[in-house]
């Protein structure tokens, strides 16, 4: 069973940063694609970004130019760099973890007020 363990969020104003992280368990992180989801209340969760064991990356179109996935695989770790925050930005995100099937992290609030 692999746990994912997030950290970083936060309250920023708009137009700030805040760094994502997500520590992974066990010894499948290297060749497991990881994802960044989001949801909003009232609405469902959403792929924000994610990255495969290869370094391949996908953003949605909301964020693109604003967020960077990255992941440090001596580390086990991935994290999600978001510069340029808006209050549609506001959300729980969560880690995922893909390698056959899904891990989820617990979810970390972000913030952003206008």
């Amino acid at each position: 069973q692999v746990q994912l363990v997030e950290s970083g969020g936060g309250l920023v104003q708009t137009g700030g940063s805040l760094r994502l992280s997500c520590e992974a368990s066990g010894s499948v992180f290297n060749i497991a694609r990881m994802g960044w989801y989001r949801q909003a209340p009232g609405k469902q969760r959403e792929l924000v970004a994610s990255i495969t064991s290869g370094g391949s990356t996908t953003y949605t179109d909301s964020v693109k130019g604003r967020f960077t996935i990255s992941r440090d695989n001596a580390k086990n770790t991935v994290y999600l760099q978001m510069n340029s925050l808006k209050p549609e930005d506001t959300a729980v995100y969560y880690c995922n973890l893909r390698i056959g099937m899904d891990s989820w992290g617990q979810g970390t609030q972000v913030t952003v007020s206008s």
